[in-house]
Parts: structure tokens; C-alpha cells; sequence
């Protein structure tokens, strides 16, 4: 999608939504940095599962890391998962005759709501769990407004 269908489509749906602005902005960010054009780069794969009404899970492959190999980030709704840089002396060998399994350098971002609470993350049998759960506030659930 070129940058100016993409502003034509939030122009068109500005008029007739409030409160949207952020998203709006959001996504033309998205579209100015050329989204799904430029991050054609599919590693490490990942699942993205509903696992309730309210709740999902992030699943990212990743074999042969360890905990400290990874880094989870939180900020301004970004979840960043990246690899971190070994230094020098850890990258000896270690005896490893052939290495088959990679450990690519890797920094993979995904956008989170503002009603999206994210719980936990975890690590096992080289795949990364990251738990979140939407929470509902008052003020967003349905209500009926009494007509006086």
C-alpha cells in the first residue's frame, strides 16, 4: 500500500470517528516507514494465539538461545523482543565441530493496545511465551443511557 492510500483511508474515516487519533497516527507511522514492504525479514517465527475472551500469547521460536541470549523490552505500546550481542569471550566454540543452529542477531517488534496488560514471559524448550491480557475498564463496557 503506498503512503498515500494509506493517509486517503484514515482521512476518510477521521471525519466520522473520535478519539481515534492515536491510532490513526499509529498506523501512518506504520505506512511512512513502508510497513510490510522493508520487514519482509521473517526471523525468528512467531505465533501470535487468542487463548481466551481476553487473552493472548506470543510464541517466538527460538532454538539454541538461552535466557540471557534475549531481551523482552515495554514502551510507548511496543513489545520488543531482540537478541543480545555475546561478547567476546563467550564466543568461543566450546568444542562445536559444525554449527547448524544459528544464533542470528534479531530484533522483532509488535504494536500493543492500551487496554493490553502483558503478564509474563518465559522461555522454555526454545520457544518464548509472552502472556498478555486485554483488561476491560469500566468505562468501556456496555451500559444503557437512561433517556430522560
Amino acid at each position: 500500500m503506498s503512503k498515500s492510500n494509506g493517509l486517503s483511508i484514515f482521512n476518510q474515516l477521521r471525519p466520522i470517528s473520535v478519539g481515534f487519533d492515536n491510532i490513526f497516527d499509529h498506523f501512518e507511522r506504520m505506512f511512512d516507514d513502508d510497513f510490510g514492504v522493508s520487514t519482509s525479514v521473517n526471523y525468528p517465527p512467531y505465533n501470535i494465539v487468542k487463548t481466551g475472551d481476553n487473552s493472548y500469547d506470543i510464541e517466538v521460536a527460538l532454538a539454541g538461545f538461552s535466557k540471557k541470549d534475549i531481551k523482552v523490552e515495554y514502551a510507548d505500546n511496543l513489545l520488543t523482543v531482540k537478541s543480545v550481542k555475546e561478547t567476546s569471550e563467550n564466543k568461543e566454540k566450546n568444542g562445536v565441530i559444525h554449527r547448524g543452529i544459528s544464533k542470528r542477531y534479531f530484533s522483532k517488534s509488535f504494536t500493543i493496545a492500551d487496554d493490553v496488560e502483558i503478564k509474563n514471559a518465559e522461555l522454555k524448550d526454545g520457544l518464548l511465551k509472552i502472556s498478555l491480557e486485554r483488561i476491560i475498564p469500566e468505562s468501556k463496557k456496555p451500559k444503557i443511557i437512561e433517556v430522560n
